[in-house]
């Protein structure tokens, strides 16, 4: 088989091994978190915080969410990294934001974070403060989940079906589960313009 065959086959597995049950979890929490009436902050580094930017505008568009992504303002996530550091820079932008009970916040991550190997401690530091001040914590993830799926109210794990294709696999599948979940009668507010027009 050719690489590209490979990695599609890859892909099917993917697919074939994602928890639906997880989703739905996740589905719950957020809906929760809709009828509160709370915020959603999508967290995420590399790759990660561009899927964060572009969920934010389907789950503020389509879902009706009020959402953010720290990633989206560079002057204030440089400034705080310069000034503060990378490891506290998402939880004093979320302390910045008045994140609290009734918020939620996504957490989009190859790893999930692990303070000990010193992998996205920004991303850890975030979810403890999340738990501490009682917002709902979700997310999706790959590898085993690392802190964040140990932590969760609901995660999704993307399950890892080739050691070397990580990373691609759990970016891209991270767009698999939010616009899956955006698209869930449960959680879909808002019709979206090309499914209207054909309609």
């Amino acid at each position: 088989m050719s690489f590209s065959q490979t990695f599609l086959a890859e892909a099917v597995q993917v697919i074939e091994k994602l928890d639906s049950g997880a989703i739905e979890r996740m589905v719950e929490q957020l809906v929760k978190v809709r009828e509160a009436g709370g915020r959603l902050f999508f967290l995420g580094v590399g790759g990660s915080a561009a899927n964060a930017s572009h969920a934010v505008n389907d789950f503020r568009k389509i879902a009706g969410f009020e959402a953010y992504a720290p990633t989206d303002n560079v002057s204030e996530l440089t400034a705080r990294v310069n000034d503060e550091s990378w490891a506290d820079v998402f939880v004093n932008w979320l302390k910045g934001s008045r994140l609290r009970k009734g918020d939620g916040i996504v957490v989009f991550s190859v790893g999930g974070g692990n303070v000990e190997k010193n992998i996205s401690p920004n991303l850890v530091k975030a979810v403890q403060y999340a738990k501490q001040v009682g917002a709902a914590v979700t997310g999706v993830v790959g590898r085993d989940g690392g802190y964040t799926a140990i932590a969760a109210d609901a995660c999704v794990i993307i399950p890892t079906v080739n050691p070397d294709h990580i990373t691609p696999h759990s970016e891209a599948f991270q767009a698999v589960v939010w616009h899956l979940i955006v698209s869930h009668p449960a959680i879909k507010a808002a019709q979206t313009k090309w499914e209207s027009a054909v309609k």
